[in-house]
């Protein structure tokens, strides 16, 4: 797979941070994730009002699981940060698209929050190839990243809705974190156990590649986890990574959450400036 990246260097927030740019092969949308027997929302401690905050948007692969058999990476992320020195607040839930992450109140939920100097990563795309209109769960966004839309009387919901593009979702968030004074950056997908001729699946569809696309127009980091862990799981082999997604091609055990984790850590260290260097802990630094 080819791999560009673009690094240049921008804001001034105590997060200060940098773009990183890496651009996916696109393939047919796949079918969105299977959904979880139970999606419940996150569990963060009490934020320390005093301390920086680091918040993560994304969908049960990031969530909170059912424990060693699947969970999401947001949970063992927090391990690998000093607590006492930032906030790390994990608002996944799973189940949701870009769309339906704001339009049932989860984005907003999470911006209350948000304040001058926090970092947002936001994680979301394995459920916006779902349908746009349906009684079950209407989540799908328009494929793209442009500014077309579709009104609907929405089945699930019972109201009219205007959907907007992938890309459209995205940008508001975007706009949103930086409203607040804080840093968005977009994170690639996380890896499905899908593989071909021995090597695993790397794009989610085009889901990365609009990642990319929007992150260059708005001036963001992206962060290319996708093929930082496809690589590992390459050199772990087929079957070892198998016995890390024990309920489906979608969701990992732990393990695979703390493999996924240390790629975001990984991703985030290698930014210039570092922005999150004086917030490790020992399992971070390491």
């Amino acid at each position: 797979m080819n791999r560009t990246h673009l690094t240049l260097s921008f804001f001034t927030l105590p997060f200060g941070l940098a773009l990183l740019a890496a651009a996916g092969s696109a393939q047919n949308s796949p079918a969105p994730a299977p959904d979880l027997a139970e999606n419940p929302p996150a569990r963060s401690a009490a934020l320390k009002t005093n301390l920086p905050a680091i918040f993560v948007a994304g969908d049960s692969t990031a969530a909170r699981g059912k424990g060693e058999d699947q969970q999401g990476w947001a949970v063992p992320f927090a391990d690998y940060f000093d607590l006492t020195k930032v906030n790390i607040v994990n608002a996944s839930r799973g189940g949701r698209s870009s769309r339906t992450f704001i339009t049932e109140g989860l984005w907003d939920a999470m911006l209350a929050q948000v304040k001058a100097g926090d970092l947002v990563l936001i994680q979301l795309g394995i459920n916006d190839s779902g349908a746009i209109n349906d009684a079950s769960r209407a989540r799908g966004s328009i494929p793209g990243v442009g500014e077309e839309t579709q009104e609907i009387d929405n089945q699930n919901t019972k109201k009219h809705e205007v959907v907007h593009t992938y890309g459209w979702y995205l940008r508001k968030m975007i706009a949103d974190t930086k409203a607040k004074g804080a840093s968005p950056l977009l994170l690639g997908l996380t890896i499905r156990n899908v593989w071909r001729d021995g090597k695993v699946e790397r794009a989610y569809g085009r889901y990365n590649q609009w990642q990319v696309e929007v992150a260059k127009t708005a001036g963001v980091p992206f962060l290319d986890v996708t093929d930082s862990v496809a690589d590992k799981f390459e050199a772990m082999g087929e079957e070892k990574v198998k016995a890390i997604y024990i309920q489906d091609h979608t969701h990992f055990s732990l393990v695979g959450a703390d493999l996924h984790a240390a790629a975001v850590v990984s991703a985030l260290k290698a930014l210039t400036p570092n922005p999150v260097r004086q917030f490790l802990s020992a399992k971070g630094a390491n």
